[in-house]
C-alpha cells in the first residue's frame, strides 16, 4: 500500500528512517529489510556526508522502490536555492520516488533567535516556489521540463512546546497545509502528556501528524543526544531505567512499545528512528504490535 493511501485511510502508519550507505552497501541495506516488509509503510531515506563522501540518498530510494518498499526523499531547505532543490527533486522524481519530506539542518534550540529555536523550522516559500513550478511541468527559471513532478509532501514541526506552540510556527504550519502538505512530521516525542497538548494546539489544520520515537538502547546513547542535540531531550526517568536495567534490550523495547501504545490515542502513526539498530526493528514492531 502506498504511504498516501494508509494516510487516506486512517491508518495508523509507521515509517522508519534510513541513512543513504556511503559505499556500495545498498544491497545488503535492502536485505536487512525484507524482515519488515509490509509492516513499515514508508522509509525516509537521509542526506548524509562524511569526511567529504556523500551518501547516494536518491539511488538508495530508487533501489527501495525496485525492491518493492515505500522510499521517502528526505531533503533540507536551508542550505539549498531553488535551483538545487529542483534539480534534487526533478531527479527524485526521474527515479520512482513519490514521497518527499522537508526540513532543516539546524539541531541547535538554545540560541534567542527562532531560527535556532525551531531545528524543524521549513522554508514554505522555497519549497512552494519549486513545487508549484514542478506541479506545472516547468524550472523556477521558466524552461519546460520532460514532464510535470509532484509528491506527498511531508513536513517537519518542532513539537516540544506542548500548548504553547509559537504563533510563528502555527502560520507555517498553515503555509504548508496551503501547499498541500499530506502529513506533518514532528521532533522526538518522550513526554506524550505535553505531546497531546501539542495536538490538540494543531488539530484545526486537518494534516495528519506522524510524531518520531527514537529507539534507544543504552544509557550511553540518551546521554550522547542530551550532550549533542538538545539537553533534555530525553527525560533523566528513561536515562535512568536504561541505566539501572539488567537487561538492557528488553528495557529498550519496553520503552518503546509503552509510547507507541500511548500515541495510538493521539496521532496518526509514528516515524522510527532506529540509531543504527535497523536489525533489530522487528523485534521492536512485535513488542509494540505493530503491522
Amino acid at each position: 500500500m502506498k504511504l498516501k493511501e494508509a494516510l487516506d485511510k486512517k491508518d495508523f502508519v509507521v515509517t522508519a528512517e534510513l541513512q543513504a550507505p556511503l559505499d556500495e552497501g545498498v544491497g545488503n541495506l535492502v536485505e536487512g529489510l525484507k524482515k519488515v516488509r509490509g509492516r513499515v509503510d514508508g522509509f525516509a531515506v537521509t542526506e548524509v556526508e562524511v569526511d567529504g563522501v556523500v551518501g547516494d540518498s536518491i539511488k538508495t530510494c530508487e533501489t527501495l522502490k525496485d525492491n518493492r518498499f515505500e522510499a521517502i526523499y528526505q531533503t533540507t531547505t536551508r542550505e539549498k536555492n531553488r535551483l538545487q532543490l529542483q534539480r534534487d527533486l526533478v531527479a527524485a522524481h526521474e527515479a520512482g520516488v513519490e514521497n518527499l519530506l522537508v526540513f532543516t539542518e539546524d539541531y541547535r534550540i538554545t540560541g534567542d533567535s527562532l531560527q535556532e529555536m525551531m531545528f524543524f523550522h521549513v522554508d514554505a516559500g522555497k519549497i512552494q516556489s519549486v513545487l508549484s513550478h514542478l506541479r506545472e511541468g516547468r524550472g523556477v527559471e521558466g524552461e519546460k521540463l520532460a514532464a510535470p513532478a509532484d509528491f506527498l509532501l511531508g513536513s517537519g514541526v518542532e513539537s516540544s512546546w506542548g500548548k504553547n506552540v509559537p504563533e510563528l510556527e502555527l502560520k507555517e504550519m498553515e503555509q504548508m497545509t496551503q501547499i498541500g502538505a499530506g502529513y506533518f512530521l514532528t521532533t522526538p516525542v518522550f513526554d506524550v502528556d505535553r505531546f497531546s497538548k501539542f495536538i490538540q494546539r494543531v488539530d484545526t489544520f486537518g494534516v495528519p501528524v506522524i510524531a518520531e520515537v527514537l529507539i534507544l538502547r543504552t544509557a550511553g546513547m540518551a546521554r550522547f543526544l542530551n550532550r549533542h542535540i538538545r539537553s533534555g531531550l530525553v527525560p533523566e526517568w528513561i536515562i535512568e531505567k536504561l541505566n539501572r536495567a539488567p537487561d538492557k534490550e528488553k528495557a529498550s523495547i519496553e520503552l518503546f512499545a509503552d509510547t507507541i501504545k500511548a500515541l495510538r490515542e493521539v496521532c496518526q502513526g509514528v516515524h522510527i528512528i532506529t540509531l543504527g539498530g535497523e536489525e533489530k526493528l522487528s523485534k521492536y514492531l512485535d513488542a509494540a504490535k505493530l503491522k
